[in-house]
């Protein structure tokens, strides 16, 4: 992985945040009951190979599992990002 890039989680927005010379790139979620649903990640092409998107779901995914959610990966990213990392393949409802 990449330098360590600073993720906020922006709850008002139901998103991940990372902002990384002047672009905003995000992982977007819709809460259901107790399931967090992924929806989106968006990287700008500027920063792509950087290793955002994973920090930004890493980071998601460690959220969701400290506060006892399940895990819907709507998102095509999240879905191939958890296929690929087993320790997060429990997190799935």
């Amino acid at each position: 992985m990449s330098e360590a890039i600073p993720v906020e989680h922006n709850e008002a927005a139901s998103r991940y945040e990372a902002r990384v010379d002047g672009h905003l790139s995000v992982a977007e979620y819709e809460l259901d009951g107790p399931r967090m649903v992924f929806t989106h990640t968006v990287v700008p092409p500027e920063l792509r190979g950087r290793g955002i998107a994973e920090q930004l779901v890493r980071r998601a995914l460690a959220d969701a599992r400290l506060a006892g959610r399940r895990v819907v990966p709507a998102c095509s990213y999240v879905a191939k990002f958890i296929e690929r990392h087993r320790e997060f393949q429990d997190l799935l409802a």
